[in-house]
Formats: structure tokens, sequence, C-alpha cells
């Protein structure tokens, strides 16, 4: 099972909204084939590892990280292959929560004489696919606030100065998780002060480009930015409250970007609202590369799931230098928002530390 949550890994950033499965067919006491889901609409893990097989599969024992499907989809039921190939057991990690399997895929395969098991290696099963499951049973995305640091906690010099804070290794992981993100979500703030492309930069996976989202509640997004310009290529969502200027909102379309109205709150897009919308337009995980001010709104309300928290070894002062989360903040510690399951690791000459909202 640990081989097959390896292989399904390699499916990250390709088969969104699907979820990372990986399966291992095993006999006699050695590996006989194995495969993953590799890109969405394509053929699924087990069928893959079938295709790989270098000998008959009649009484071989197929592990496969999460249950296998039992209805017609882009591709025919897993379960079906899995009886025809003659598969005496299967071990799965994690029944699919997918209303269209939820454990009928078990029982399909049970029905046909065949001993299931479930529950190996569930928690990193579980942990591999938590972007899937809560959006099959939210249809809410996943949200991943990145922000990057100095050791005294400022994302900018006082003059607005960030790039860059981080270096090259940092900087490389993070187009690695822009590239399993189906969007990048940043703010126009950021937009107007730094000019971003939000793309991926790295070589084979430039083909896994991000959706851009701006979060533009009056539609300032300047038609000679990058973003605006670079929209007929790759997609860019600008979401505006009802009241944005109409003008400049058909100013955009011509441009190739994509506005949407969200509800607003104070002149500002309402964020349970804008993760509904973007939920509801099939996007399953949300990286998030703002400011201050946007992390906090998210953070407000409660949309974030994870944090991805890069911080250098430099320290720039300045009481009026920006830091990653704006706001009023709390009055006590206790109020704080607190991290669960952190993981720390160094990136080159950076930090990071990694670890879900609790």
């Amino acid at each position: 099972m640990s081989r097959a949550i390896a292989l399904a890994d390699r499916g990250g950033g390709f088969v969104h909204p699907n979820p990372l499965v990986g399966a291992v067919l095993v006999k006699d006491g050695c590996v006989i084939g194995e495969g993953w889901h590799e890109r969405y609409g394509e053929a699924h893990a087990e069928v893959n590892a079938f295709r790989s097989c270098v000998e008959n599969t009649r009484g071989a024992t197929l592990y496969v990280t999460l249950e296998p499907c039992c209805h017609q989809g882009k591709t025919p039921p897993c379960t079906g292959e899995i009886i025809a190939r003659g598969v005496a057991r299967v071990v799965v990690a994690l029944a699919d929560p997918n209303p269209l399997v939820a454990g009928q895929g078990i029982a399909c395969l049970r029905a046909a004489g065949i001993v299931v098991e479930v529950g190996a290696r569930a928690a990193a099963a579980r942990e591999q696919n938590r972007v899937f499951l809560k959006y099959i049973t939210t249809r809410r995305p996943w949200v991943t606030l990145k922000t990057a640091m100095t050791l005294d906690g400022k994302i900018a010099t006082r003059t607005g100065d960030s790039r860059w804070i981080t270096g090259p290794a940092a900087r490389v992981l993070v187009h690695e998780e822009r590239s399993r993100h189906m969007a990048v979500v940043t703010g126009i703030g950021t937009v107007l002060a730094d000019d971003p492309m939000l793309d991926v930069r790295l070589p084979g996976r430039e083909a896994r480009q991000p959706v851009r989202v701006v979060v533009d509640s009056c539609a300032r997004l300047p038609l000679d930015s990058r973003l605006a310009r670079s929209a007929g290529e790759q997609p860019v969502l600008l979401m505006h409250v009802p009241g944005a200027p109409a003008e400049r909102l058909e100013a955009l379309r011509a441009a190739g970007v994509s506005c949407h109205a969200c509800l607003g709150n104070e002149g500002r897009v309402e964020i349970v609202d804008l993760c509904r919308r973007l939920g509801e337009m099939g996007m399953d995980s949300l990286l998030l590369e703002a400011g201050g001010e946007l992390n906090h709104a998210f953070l407000a309300a409660r949309q974030v799931d994870e944090v991805m928290a890069f911080v250098a070894p430099l320290i720039v002062g300045g009481a009026g230098a920006k830091t990653p989360v704006g706001g009023a903040g709390v009055a006590r510690l206790s109020e704080a928002l607190s991290c669960t399951g952190v993981k720390v690791r160094r990136v080159g000459a950076d930090i990071l530390v990694r670890g879900k909202i609790k």
C-alpha cells in the first residue's frame, strides 16, 4: 500500500478534480503490475496496473488507495475489470465518499466472491487525498494560504520591496504547489504592487497551468497588467461586487478576462460566497498568494484549510512594514488561530512551516 500511495502522488496536478489513486498487483509474493491515475478523463489506476501486468492476474491481490469505482463515468467502472481479471483479493486504503460510489464498489466486489479488506494505511491515504475528500463532500475548494516572511515577520520592506524574500529553492517549490492546485488566488492590491503572472514555470510542468483568480471588488485590474495581457492564453477570473463599474468590466472582458459578481460585504467581495462560486466552477483547490488584507479576510471567514509559511533568514524591521495577516488582530492569545499536524523542513536557506488550521 505504501508503494500504491507513492504512485498515486504522481498524478498530482493532472487529475483534478478526481482523486489521487495508485494501484499495485501482487501474486505469489511478487509485484506483477502497478499504475496510477495519470490524467483527468483517462484510465484509472486499476486499469493502468492491469495494462502493465507481466503475467496472468487470476488469484492476485490488488492494493489500491481508494475504493474502486462501480459506475460509468468518463471511463468504464473498475469493478468490472477487477472481476473479469480474476483478482482474488482487494486491499483498499479508503472507502470513497463520492455518492456515486460510497461503498457500492466494495459491495460489488464482495458479491462477486472477492475478499475485500479496507483500512490499510488509511491515515496516509486520507492525508494524500485531503483536497478530494473535502471537495467531494462539500463542493468547496481546499484553500492553502502560502506566504513568505522574514525572521521578523515582514512580507516586504517599508517601501514595499519584496523581491525576493525567499531563495531559489523555495520559489521552485511554490511553482510546484501552483501546478498542484487548480487555481491561484490573489488580491488587486498585490497585482497593483507586484504585477505578477501567477503561472508555473517549471520544466515538464508547464502544461499544468492554474486558473488565475483576482479578488477585485471594483474591477481595477489594469488592462496592461501581465495578468490581463495573458488572459487569452491562460484563464484569468476577476471576482467583483455587483456594483463594479460596467465600463471597466466590459473592457476587461474584451481583453479576455472572465468577470464574475460575488456577494458584497461593505463594498468588498464576500469570501464565503467567493469560495462557493469557485467550487461550483469545478475548482477543488486554491493556492492563496495574497497580501495581509485578503489573507485576513480568508482567515476571518474560516475558509483557510492549510498554511504554508516560508521563513527567510532576513531581518528588515520597520513598524510600518507589512505582515502576512492584516486586520485588527485578536486581543488575546487564547483567541489566536492555531495549526495542527505541523511539519517543518528546510528549503535551501529558508524554513517551511506547514500545518492545517485547527
